[in-house]
């Protein structure tokens, strides 16, 4: 016991300065860039409210962020997210590279997926009713697709775009009230998807491969996808449509087509009750998405199927080099470490808790959210085989994180005298909030009498 707790201690140690010393680096790659943040003001409340984002708060908004940094009201935190002169755009490409830069590998993985946040009215930049997994089914929320980088070093979220749905994007008056830009139209989450892949090729991420899920198997995207340089594996629906030699199936029939001998069972990931194996099959395709007349690549359909319920799932995979079916296995179950993203910044770092109404105000809160995992996610990465002991687990995240909040994370603000001030503040904004909801009811009241 004593030897886990020294070297727990050391590892630690070594945590807190490696955590100090990517959250410089991260902070200076974007001061490298005047356009990011013109105010040096702005750079520093950029840095503090990432740092306030990991901390221990139960909820994450401008008021508990602004009470957690010492500051008399949320109006900087406020004006910063919607109304600050910074450049979030060059803030979101200095992280992705800078992050990508850390976890660098020629075979890494971008990986593309959405997440909903909930809402309670449509007021929220991009609300409306729609489908989100998050969520199990159509509810109230905003949408937005996510961009994760994926090395055998780790894997940080680096961009995200949010999805405002055809209605919402042609309602005027509620672009002008959210302050959405002329220039954004409204686009498919394929779309927005390629739209950062050709980001990500723009700023010379290291990558070969793109995976996603059934939204994004389309041939318009995989040919997209070919055109940047990168070799895909995405799921596709049953009923998706592929070409061999013998004729043009569905994925279903092909796979039943498929002689038992064509199945082999493989590892396919470890979980905490031990390891798990699927049955896995593939079967060469003709592709359909060639960005031009030469074709030089292997186009193939993976099938996996559970081992007790039958149960199949598609994977149409594309490689310009050869590849094993072990290979691609690996490259397709990559594809989940994107939602372990989602879990630490809706957890950790609040993505989905900004309470945030306009265009600036979503942009920002969320690439703050992103700037705070990744240097997270780097700092694991940096610290995976020195704080390594025997009969001890990597360190996850979020323990990670529960050793730097003890040890390097700047403390909450808890003083007598900030607290009564704050509290003096919360009841004296709802006390005026209370009276003008009063105000508003009675003359809606008249207007119906």
């Amino acid at each position: 016991m004593t030897t886990d707790q020294d070297a727990v201690a050391v590892g630690a140690t070594i945590a807190g300065g490696v955590w100090s010393e990517c959250f410089r680096a991260a902070m200076a790659a974007m001061a490298a860039v005047a356009a990011c943040f013109p105010r040096r003001e702005s750079r520093l409340l950029a840095r503090d409210m990432a740092e306030a984002m990991l901390t221990g708060l139960e909820t994450r908004n401008c008021w508990t962020l602004a009470e957690a940094l010492g500051h008399a009201s949320p109006s900087r935190l406020q004006h910063f997210l919607s109304r600050g002169v910074w450049d979030h755009d060059a803030v979101r490409d200095r992280t992705a590279t800078w992050a990508a830069g850390e976890l660098a590998d020629d075979d890494a993985v971008l990986i593309v997926d959405e997440t909903g946040d909930e809402k309670s009215s449509t007021d929220a930049v991009g609300a409306a009713r729609q489908y989100s997994g998050a969520l199990g089914g159509i509810g109230l929320c905003q949408v937005a697709v996510h961009l994760t980088y994926a090395s055998a070093r780790g894997h940080a979220p680096i961009d995200r775009a949010l999805y405002l749905g055809a209605d919402w994007a042609a309602d005027e008056e509620r672009r002008l009230l959210t302050h959405v830009p002329d220039d954004v139209d409204f686009a498919t989450k394929p779309e927005l998807a390629a739209a950062m892949l050709t980001r990500a090729r723009q700023l010379g991420l290291r990558a070969r491969w793109f995976a996603g899920d059934e939204v994004y198997g389309g041939r318009e995207l995989r040919r997209s996808a070919r055109r940047l340089g990168f070799d895909y594996a995405l799921s596709v629906r049953a009923d998706h449509q592929v070409t061999t030699p013998g004729g043009r199936f569905t994925a279903t029939t092909l796979a039943a087509r498929l002689p038992r001998r064509a199945w082999m069972r493989m590892l396919t990931g470890h979980g905490l009750k031990g390891d798990r194996h699927y049955d896995w099959t593939w079967t060469d395709i003709q592709s359909d998405d060639a960005p031009d007349t030469e074709d030089d690549g292997t186009s193939v359909l993976v099938v996996r199927r559970h081992r007790f319920t039958g149960e199949l799932s598609f994977y149409r995979c594309y490689s310009t080099r050869p590849v094993t079916l072990a290979g691609l296995i690996h490259i397709i179950c990559t594809r989940w470490q994107v939602e372990e993203d989602f879990q630490l910044a809706k957890g950790v770092t609040g993505l989905d808790q900004g309470q945030t109404t306009c265009w600036n105000s979503w942009m920002r809160w969320t690439l703050i959210s992103i700037l705070a995992t990744a240097v997270l996610a780097v700092t694991r990465a940096r610290t995976a085989t020195t704080t390594m002991a025997v009969g001890l687990i990597p360190v996850s995240a979020r323990e990670l994180l529960t050793i730097l909040r003890a040890t390097t994370l700047p403390p909450l603000r808890h003083d007598i005298g900030h607290v009564l001030h704050w509290s003096a503040w919360r009841r004296r904004h709802q006390a005026i909030a209370q009276a003008c909801h009063r105000r508003w009811n009675n003359v809606t009241a008249a207007a119906t009498t």
